[in-house]
Protein backbone atom coordinates (compact mmCIF):
# COMPACT_ATOMS: atom_id res chain seq x y z
CA UNK A 1 0.00 0.00 0.00
CA UNK A 2 1.01 3.20 -0.76
CA UNK A 3 0.83 6.18 1.79
CA UNK A 4 1.36 10.00 0.80
CA UNK A 5 2.48 12.75 3.92
CA UNK A 6 2.06 16.03 3.87
CA UNK A 7 2.26 18.63 6.95
CA UNK A 8 -1.06 20.36 8.34
CA UNK A 9 -0.75 22.99 11.25
CA UNK A 10 2.79 21.76 11.90
CA UNK A 11 1.48 17.98 12.73
CA UNK A 12 2.73 15.74 10.64
CA UNK A 13 -0.27 13.72 8.47
CA UNK A 14 -0.20 10.71 6.77
CA UNK A 15 -2.64 8.71 4.27
CA UNK A 16 -3.41 5.52 2.14
CA UNK A 17 -2.60 6.89 -1.21
CA UNK A 18 -5.10 5.55 -4.68
CA UNK A 19 -4.65 6.11 -8.09
CA UNK A 20 -6.47 4.11 -11.02
CA UNK A 21 -4.09 4.91 -13.63
CA UNK A 22 -0.87 3.62 -11.08
CA UNK A 23 0.78 7.07 -10.51
CA UNK A 24 3.32 7.08 -7.99
CA UNK A 25 2.14 9.19 -4.40
CA UNK A 26 3.87 12.73 -5.07
CA UNK A 27 7.12 13.51 -2.84
CA UNK A 28 5.97 16.79 -2.18
CA UNK A 29 2.77 18.02 -0.99
CA UNK A 30 1.40 21.05 0.43
CA UNK A 31 -2.13 22.46 1.34
CA UNK A 32 -3.87 24.75 -0.88
CA UNK A 33 -7.10 26.69 -0.39
CA UNK A 34 -9.38 29.32 -1.68
CA UNK A 35 -6.65 31.77 -1.35
CA UNK A 36 -4.32 29.55 -4.21
CA UNK A 37 -4.10 31.86 -7.36
CA UNK A 38 -4.34 29.21 -10.77
CA UNK A 39 -0.90 30.64 -11.95
CA UNK A 40 0.63 29.64 -8.56
CA UNK A 41 -1.29 26.06 -8.79
CA UNK A 42 -0.30 25.45 -12.63
CA UNK A 43 3.26 26.54 -11.86
CA UNK A 44 3.43 24.32 -8.69
CA UNK A 45 2.04 21.20 -10.21
CA UNK A 46 3.66 21.47 -13.39
CA UNK A 47 7.14 21.37 -11.04
CA UNK A 48 5.88 18.59 -9.75
CA UNK A 49 4.66 19.65 -6.12
CA UNK A 50 0.94 18.50 -5.27
CA UNK A 51 -2.11 20.87 -3.62
CA UNK A 52 -4.26 18.91 -1.33
CA UNK A 53 -6.98 21.18 -1.27
CA UNK A 54 -8.89 22.28 2.08
CA UNK A 55 -10.66 25.09 1.01
CA UNK A 56 -14.42 24.87 -1.18
CA UNK A 57 -15.22 22.12 -3.38
CA UNK A 58 -16.85 24.03 -6.11
CA UNK A 59 -13.35 26.37 -6.12
CA UNK A 60 -11.64 23.57 -6.62
CA UNK A 61 -13.20 22.91 -9.61
CA UNK A 62 -12.63 26.24 -10.64
CA UNK A 63 -9.70 26.09 -9.79
CA UNK A 64 -8.82 22.72 -12.28
CA UNK A 65 -10.46 24.09 -14.81
CA UNK A 66 -8.06 27.74 -14.48
CA UNK A 67 -5.06 25.41 -14.58
CA UNK A 68 -6.45 23.11 -18.00
CA UNK A 69 -7.04 26.50 -19.66
CA UNK A 70 -3.39 27.37 -18.99
CA UNK A 71 -1.75 24.17 -20.21
CA UNK A 72 -3.97 24.14 -23.19
CA UNK A 73 -2.63 27.67 -24.32
CA UNK A 74 0.57 25.62 -25.61
CA UNK A 75 -0.96 22.77 -27.71
CA UNK A 76 1.14 20.18 -29.34
CA UNK A 77 2.68 21.21 -32.25
CA UNK A 78 1.15 19.43 -35.51
CA UNK A 79 2.86 16.15 -36.19
CA UNK A 80 5.22 15.05 -39.59
CA UNK A 81 2.44 12.46 -40.52
CA UNK A 82 -1.02 11.10 -38.86
CA UNK A 83 0.96 8.42 -36.56
CA UNK A 84 3.56 11.08 -34.96
CA UNK A 85 0.51 13.80 -34.86
CA UNK A 86 -1.60 10.91 -32.57
CA UNK A 87 1.84 10.40 -30.19
CA UNK A 88 2.64 14.14 -29.98
CA UNK A 89 -1.20 14.26 -28.89
CA UNK A 90 -1.42 11.25 -26.73
CA UNK A 91 1.58 12.97 -24.89
CA UNK A 92 -0.14 16.43 -24.54
CA UNK A 93 -3.18 14.30 -22.83
CA UNK A 94 -0.81 12.67 -20.49
CA UNK A 95 1.09 15.76 -19.72
CA UNK A 96 -2.57 17.46 -19.20
CA UNK A 97 -3.66 14.29 -17.40
CA UNK A 98 -0.29 14.63 -15.24
CA UNK A 99 -0.27 17.98 -13.96
CA UNK A 100 -4.14 18.01 -13.18
CA UNK A 101 -3.73 15.27 -10.95
CA UNK A 102 -1.40 16.96 -8.79
CA UNK A 103 -4.99 19.19 -7.06
CA UNK A 104 -5.31 16.52 -4.56
CA UNK A 105 -8.69 15.87 -1.81
CA UNK A 106 -8.70 13.66 1.08
CA UNK A 107 -11.60 11.12 1.86
CA UNK A 108 -11.82 10.12 5.37
CA UNK A 109 -12.32 6.88 6.57
CA UNK A 110 -15.86 6.82 5.58
CA UNK A 111 -15.13 8.57 2.17
CA UNK A 112 -16.73 11.64 3.62
CA UNK A 113 -15.38 15.04 2.19
CA UNK A 114 -14.88 17.48 4.52
CA UNK A 115 -14.47 20.81 2.68
CA UNK A 116 -17.70 23.24 1.94
CA UNK A 117 -20.26 22.55 -0.29
CA UNK A 118 -18.26 19.36 -0.83
CA UNK A 119 -21.55 16.29 -2.31
CA UNK A 120 -21.54 13.38 -0.34
CA UNK A 121 -18.85 10.81 -2.53
CA UNK A 122 -19.39 7.82 -0.16
CA UNK A 123 -21.86 5.60 -2.12
CA UNK A 124 -20.00 6.62 -5.64
CA UNK A 125 -16.78 5.96 -3.91
CA UNK A 126 -17.54 2.53 -2.53
CA UNK A 127 -19.25 1.36 -6.10
CA UNK A 128 -15.84 2.15 -7.56
CA UNK A 129 -12.86 1.50 -4.61
CA UNK A 130 -15.02 -1.26 -2.84
CA UNK A 131 -15.26 -0.54 1.30
CA UNK A 132 -13.46 2.09 3.04
CA UNK A 133 -10.14 1.17 4.20
CA UNK A 134 -9.24 4.24 6.24
CA UNK A 135 -8.58 7.95 4.90
CA UNK A 136 -7.36 7.68 1.19
CA UNK A 137 -6.06 10.70 -0.60
CA UNK A 138 -7.34 10.76 -4.50
CA UNK A 139 -6.92 12.69 -7.15
CA UNK A 140 -9.80 15.51 -7.79
CA UNK A 141 -9.79 14.68 -11.39
CA UNK A 142 -10.64 10.90 -10.38
CA UNK A 143 -12.79 11.65 -7.98
CA UNK A 144 -15.16 13.58 -10.04
CA UNK A 145 -14.92 10.56 -12.80
CA UNK A 146 -16.04 8.21 -9.84
CA UNK A 147 -18.67 10.63 -8.90
CA UNK A 148 -20.10 11.17 -12.74
CA UNK A 149 -19.39 7.37 -12.99
CA UNK A 150 -21.63 6.67 -10.24
CA UNK A 151 -24.30 9.09 -11.81
CA UNK A 152 -24.32 7.27 -15.10
CA UNK A 153 -24.64 4.06 -13.54
CA UNK A 154 -28.23 4.80 -11.74
CA UNK A 155 -29.28 6.79 -15.08
CA UNK A 156 -28.53 4.32 -17.44
CA UNK A 157 -27.42 4.54 -21.19
CA UNK A 158 -30.66 3.95 -23.02
CA UNK A 159 -29.48 1.40 -25.88
CA UNK A 160 -32.53 1.42 -28.55
CA UNK A 161 -31.27 -2.22 -29.70
CA UNK A 162 -32.65 -3.06 -26.69
CA UNK A 163 -35.03 -0.92 -26.18
CA UNK A 164 -34.05 -0.65 -22.42
CA UNK A 165 -30.92 1.37 -20.20
CA UNK A 166 -27.42 -0.28 -19.63
CA UNK A 167 -25.99 0.47 -16.53
CA UNK A 168 -22.45 1.02 -16.67
CA UNK A 169 -20.02 0.46 -13.77
CA UNK A 170 -16.63 3.01 -13.07
CA UNK A 171 -13.61 1.64 -14.96
CA UNK A 172 -16.01 -0.04 -17.87
CA UNK A 173 -16.46 1.01 -21.13
CA UNK A 174 -20.25 2.77 -21.59
CA UNK A 175 -22.37 2.01 -24.78
CA UNK A 176 -22.24 5.38 -25.74
CA UNK A 177 -21.36 5.02 -29.13
CA UNK A 178 -24.12 3.20 -30.79
CA UNK A 179 -22.97 1.84 -34.03
CA UNK A 180 -20.99 -1.15 -32.81
CA UNK A 181 -24.39 -2.47 -31.30
CA UNK A 182 -26.48 -2.08 -34.17
CA UNK A 183 -24.02 -3.95 -36.57
CA UNK A 184 -24.10 -6.73 -34.13
CA UNK A 185 -27.81 -6.36 -33.17
CA UNK A 186 -28.86 -6.46 -37.15
CA UNK A 187 -25.92 -8.81 -39.11
CA UNK A 188 -27.54 -12.48 -40.20
CA UNK A 189 -27.02 -14.71 -37.27
CA UNK A 190 -25.24 -18.09 -38.57
CA UNK A 191 -27.12 -21.26 -39.95
CA UNK A 192 -24.63 -23.93 -38.33
CA UNK A 193 -24.70 -27.21 -40.66
CA UNK A 194 -25.73 -29.45 -37.79
CA UNK A 195 -28.55 -28.34 -35.34
CA UNK A 196 -27.76 -29.48 -32.04
CA UNK A 197 -29.94 -30.27 -28.95
CA UNK A 198 -29.58 -27.27 -26.87
CA UNK A 199 -30.15 -24.62 -29.20
CA UNK A 200 -27.72 -22.40 -30.39
CA UNK A 201 -25.03 -21.09 -28.41
CA UNK A 202 -22.52 -17.53 -28.85
CA UNK A 203 -19.16 -16.45 -26.77
CA UNK A 204 -19.35 -12.62 -26.10
CA UNK A 205 -15.44 -11.93 -25.37
CA UNK A 206 -14.64 -8.51 -23.38
CA UNK A 207 -18.22 -8.02 -22.34
CA UNK A 208 -17.88 -5.02 -20.73
CA UNK A 209 -21.32 -3.84 -19.40
CA UNK A 210 -22.66 -6.88 -21.08
CA UNK A 211 -24.34 -5.02 -23.55
CA UNK A 212 -23.49 -7.04 -26.56
CA UNK A 213 -24.17 -10.42 -25.22
CA UNK A 214 -27.96 -8.83 -24.19
CA UNK A 215 -28.65 -8.19 -27.82
CA UNK A 216 -27.51 -11.43 -28.78
CA UNK A 217 -30.02 -13.25 -26.23
CA UNK A 218 -32.83 -10.77 -27.63
CA UNK A 219 -32.15 -11.88 -31.07
CA UNK A 220 -32.67 -15.57 -29.69
CA UNK A 221 -29.52 -16.98 -28.84
CA UNK A 222 -30.17 -20.16 -26.69
CA UNK A 223 -27.37 -19.52 -24.67
CA UNK A 224 -24.67 -16.81 -24.30
CA UNK A 225 -21.19 -17.31 -22.39
CA UNK A 226 -19.86 -13.53 -21.86
CA UNK A 227 -16.03 -13.26 -20.77
CA UNK A 228 -13.79 -10.34 -19.60
CA UNK A 229 -10.54 -10.19 -18.25
CA UNK A 230 -11.84 -6.96 -15.88
CA UNK A 231 -13.68 -8.48 -12.63
CA UNK A 232 -15.26 -5.01 -12.43
CA UNK A 233 -16.55 -5.43 -16.22
CA UNK A 234 -18.14 -9.11 -14.71
CA UNK A 235 -19.68 -7.41 -11.81
CA UNK A 236 -21.16 -5.01 -13.97
CA UNK A 237 -22.50 -7.45 -16.89
CA UNK A 238 -23.78 -9.77 -14.31
CA UNK A 239 -25.57 -6.66 -12.31
CA UNK A 240 -27.00 -5.96 -16.34
CA UNK A 241 -28.18 -9.01 -17.11
CA UNK A 242 -29.82 -9.08 -13.94
CA UNK A 243 -31.82 -6.03 -14.59
CA UNK A 244 -32.63 -7.07 -18.09
CA UNK A 245 -33.97 -10.83 -16.89
CA UNK A 246 -31.21 -12.52 -19.09
CA UNK A 247 -29.73 -14.92 -15.96
CA UNK A 248 -31.16 -18.14 -17.64
CA UNK A 249 -29.72 -17.59 -20.91
CA UNK A 250 -26.35 -15.54 -20.37
CA UNK A 251 -23.78 -16.50 -18.18
CA UNK A 252 -21.03 -14.61 -16.90
CA UNK A 253 -17.27 -16.53 -16.56
CA UNK A 254 -14.30 -16.41 -14.62
CA UNK A 255 -11.66 -13.74 -15.93
CA UNK A 256 -10.29 -14.50 -19.35
CA UNK A 257 -11.07 -14.16 -22.77
CA UNK A 258 -11.73 -17.76 -23.99
CA UNK A 259 -14.17 -19.80 -22.60
CA UNK A 260 -13.86 -23.93 -22.61
CA UNK A 261 -15.84 -25.38 -25.49
CA UNK A 262 -16.79 -24.19 -28.78
CA UNK A 263 -19.58 -21.77 -30.20
CA UNK A 264 -21.69 -21.41 -33.31
CA UNK A 265 -20.89 -17.66 -32.93
CA UNK A 266 -18.30 -15.80 -31.03
CA UNK A 267 -18.04 -11.89 -31.14
CA UNK A 268 -15.42 -9.55 -29.95
CA UNK A 269 -15.34 -6.26 -29.99
CA UNK A 270 -11.78 -5.46 -28.87
CA UNK A 271 -10.14 -1.79 -28.14
CA UNK A 272 -9.46 -0.34 -31.49
CA UNK A 273 -6.06 1.40 -30.92
CA UNK A 274 -2.44 -0.16 -30.37
CA UNK A 275 -1.31 2.07 -27.66
CA UNK A 276 -1.09 2.14 -24.27
CA UNK A 277 -4.22 3.34 -21.95
CA UNK A 278 -3.81 6.18 -19.07
CA UNK A 279 -6.49 5.00 -17.32
CA UNK A 280 -8.45 2.38 -16.37
CA UNK A 281 -11.77 2.97 -18.85
CA UNK A 282 -9.07 3.93 -21.58
CA UNK A 283 -8.49 0.04 -21.55
CA UNK A 284 -11.76 0.06 -23.77
CA UNK A 285 -10.31 1.44 -26.51
CA UNK A 286 -6.65 1.64 -26.47
CA UNK A 287 -4.42 -1.88 -26.08
CA UNK A 288 -0.81 -1.72 -26.46
CA UNK A 289 0.31 -3.55 -29.72
CA UNK A 290 -3.49 -4.92 -30.42
CA UNK A 291 -2.96 -7.87 -27.91
CA UNK A 292 -6.63 -8.90 -27.73
CA UNK A 293 -7.15 -8.59 -31.45
CA UNK A 294 -4.69 -10.63 -31.95
CA UNK A 295 -5.20 -13.07 -29.23
CA UNK A 296 -9.26 -13.38 -30.28
CA UNK A 297 -8.25 -14.26 -33.93
CA UNK A 298 -5.32 -16.72 -32.87
CA UNK A 299 -7.72 -18.84 -31.01
CA UNK A 300 -10.97 -18.18 -33.13
CA UNK A 301 -11.39 -21.48 -34.99
CA UNK A 302 -10.52 -23.41 -32.11
CA UNK A 303 -13.53 -22.23 -30.16
CA UNK A 304 -16.32 -22.28 -33.80
CA UNK A 305 -18.57 -24.92 -34.25
CA UNK A 306 -18.59 -26.41 -37.56
CA UNK A 307 -20.40 -23.76 -39.31
CA UNK A 308 -20.24 -21.28 -37.22
CA UNK A 309 -18.65 -17.48 -37.33
CA UNK A 310 -16.49 -14.97 -35.48
CA UNK A 311 -17.74 -11.27 -35.41
CA UNK A 312 -15.01 -8.82 -35.18
CA UNK A 313 -16.34 -5.72 -34.45
CA UNK A 314 -13.64 -3.07 -35.17
CA UNK A 315 -12.85 0.78 -36.07
CA UNK A 316 -10.39 1.55 -38.45
CA UNK A 317 -9.62 4.48 -37.24
CA UNK A 318 -5.96 2.79 -36.28
CA UNK A 319 -6.01 2.56 -40.15
CA UNK A 320 -5.90 6.47 -40.72
CA UNK A 321 -3.67 7.04 -37.76
CA UNK A 322 -0.85 4.86 -39.42
CA UNK A 323 -1.17 3.01 -36.52
CA UNK A 324 -2.04 -0.45 -38.04
CA UNK A 325 -2.50 -1.22 -41.92
CA UNK A 326 -5.62 -2.79 -44.11
CA UNK A 327 -2.68 -5.33 -44.96
CA UNK A 328 -1.87 -6.45 -41.63
CA UNK A 329 -5.14 -6.87 -40.57
CA UNK A 330 -6.03 -9.45 -43.01
CA UNK A 331 -2.50 -10.81 -42.91
CA UNK A 332 -3.49 -11.23 -38.92
CA UNK A 333 -6.96 -12.95 -40.35
CA UNK A 334 -5.26 -15.64 -42.76
CA UNK A 335 -2.51 -16.45 -40.89
CA UNK A 336 -5.36 -17.50 -38.09
CA UNK A 337 -6.83 -20.02 -40.81
CA UNK A 338 -9.62 -18.00 -41.56
CA UNK A 339 -11.61 -16.48 -44.54
CA UNK A 340 -13.14 -13.03 -44.52
CA UNK A 341 -17.15 -14.02 -45.20
CA UNK A 342 -18.66 -10.69 -45.01
CA UNK A 343 -18.06 -7.03 -43.80
CA UNK A 344 -20.46 -4.52 -43.16
CA UNK A 345 -19.74 -0.42 -41.91
CA UNK A 346 -20.96 2.42 -40.20
CA UNK A 347 -20.03 5.78 -40.26
CA UNK A 348 -19.21 7.09 -36.64
CA UNK A 349 -22.76 9.44 -34.75
CA UNK A 350 -20.94 10.58 -31.86
CA UNK A 351 -20.12 14.11 -31.26
CA UNK A 352 -16.11 14.06 -31.84
CA UNK A 353 -16.13 12.79 -35.19
CA UNK A 354 -17.71 16.44 -36.21
CA UNK A 355 -15.79 18.40 -33.66
CA UNK A 356 -12.90 20.62 -36.40
CA UNK A 357 -11.12 21.52 -33.16
CA UNK A 358 -9.96 17.99 -32.86
CA UNK A 359 -6.23 17.73 -33.33
CA UNK A 360 -7.53 14.12 -35.10
CA UNK A 361 -10.46 15.51 -37.14
CA UNK A 362 -9.47 14.05 -40.27
CA UNK A 363 -8.94 10.17 -38.68
CA UNK A 364 -12.14 10.33 -37.28
CA UNK A 365 -13.95 11.50 -40.07
CA UNK A 366 -12.72 9.06 -42.30
CA UNK A 367 -13.71 6.66 -39.68
CA UNK A 368 -15.60 3.08 -40.25
CA UNK A 369 -16.81 0.64 -37.99
CA UNK A 370 -17.02 -2.54 -39.66
CA UNK A 371 -18.40 -5.98 -38.27
CA UNK A 372 -16.25 -8.58 -40.22
CA UNK A 373 -17.86 -11.87 -40.12
CA UNK A 374 -15.34 -14.61 -39.77
CA UNK A 375 -15.20 -18.15 -40.56
CA UNK A 376 -12.75 -21.09 -40.75
CA UNK A 377 -10.98 -21.72 -43.90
Amino acid sequence: MSTIHWTETNTPRSARWHSESSAPPPSRVVGADDRMKADAAHRLACEGTALLWQGDFHNARQLLHAMGRRIDRKPPRPGDGPADSFHLHRRARSHRARVLGRLLVLLEDDYRLHLRRAPDARQACTEAYGPPSGPTVVSLTELLGVIGAHQWRTKGVEVPALDARIHPHYGVFSPVRGEYVDLVAHAPLPAPAARRAGGRTAFDLGTGTGVLAAVLARRGIDHVVATDISPRALACARENVRRLHLTERIDIASPGLFPEGRADLVVCNPPWIPARPTSTVEQGVYDPGGSMLRDFLDGLAAHLEPGGEGWLVLSDLAEHLGLRTRAELLAGIKAAGLRVVDRTGTRPRHPRARDTADPLHAARTAEVTSLWRLAGT
